[in-house]
């Protein structure tokens, strides 16, 4: 029986084999590695997967589809998570000693950021994520200061992760098509994270861009002066998407010496 692809899940998936090979071929799977696909769905990605691992983990919602997945496959091969990976431990997935945890999935668009959020708490335990995201998070997570893009979003995981958008997938690519544009990102836990309590970064960020059409002074009254401002090393008068990730950390750092 054909699955319908269910609104409330976010559900468009990839059926366009060219985009499905180019984003294993990003990947790069290898056997014996520990990998959690997220909202496998109708396992197009999960199968061109599994050619390259001896077993993987999935992460799916639909119980209808968690059905589905474990009568295709044997448990030796793929173990299903069913559940919101917005509330899964990714801690919980046995890695190898030695290694770690590989991350991928055609991420739901409406929950995109607070997932992105979520996987960050668990980023000290991954090698490296691959997601297809709407072009429009893409750009934002990638974006530098001082373009339109840079958000809290950009800051709170560059200071976590390097990033690159590999490239754009079409909305032809999927089934039922989505009315954006698509991306593969390719998201790697950064060896040169600046020392800062992330839960106070996070409070710092999310304050300075409540209000981003204000300078940053007025986004931030309140909770730092002009003068503290100054000794971070940042222009009261700058807007929050003009103020560098660095400067964010003194910030943020300088709230709590």
């Amino acid at each position: 029986m054909k699955h319908v692809a269910r609104k409330r899940f976010g559900q468009n998936f990839l059926t366009d084999d060219n985009v499905l090979n180019n984003i294993i071929d990003a990947i790069e799977p290898r056997r014996g590695e520990a990998m959690v696909e997220i909202g496998p769905g109708l396992a197009a990605m999960t199968a061109l997967l599994l050619k390259s691992l001896d077993h993987m983990h999935v992460v799916e919602l639909d119980r209808d589809l968690v059905t589905r997945l474990e009568k295709a496959y044997p448990r030796e091969r793929l173990t299903v998570h069913s559940g919101d990976a917005l509330k899964f431990d990714f801690g919980s997935i046995p890695v190898p000693e030695g290694q770690k945890l590989r991350v991928v999935g055609n991420l739901p668009y409406n929950i995109s950021s607070p997932l992105l959020f979520h996987l960050a708490e668990f980023a000290h335990l991954v090698e490296d994520q691959h997601f297809m995201l709407q072009k429009e998070v893409v750009e934002r997570m990638v974006a530098e200061p001082g373009t339109k893009a840079y958000s809290r979003l950009s800051v709170m995981l560059q200071w976590r992760y390097d990033m690159a958008m590999l490239f754009i997938v079409p909305p032809t690519a999927f089934d039922p098509p989505p009315r954006v544009e698509s991306a593969i990102v390719r998201m790697v836990p950064t060896s040169r994270q600046l020392p800062c309590d992330g839960k106070r970064l996070e409070a710092v960020v999310a304050k300075a861009f409540s209000q981003r059409r204000k300078v940053i002074r007025n986004c931030v009254a309140g909770m730092f002066t002009e003068a503290q401002l100054v000794e971070a090393g940042i222009d009261p008068s700058l807007r929050p998407e003009a103020v560098t990730l660095e400067q964010y950390v003194a910030l943020a750092n300088l709230a709590v010496s």
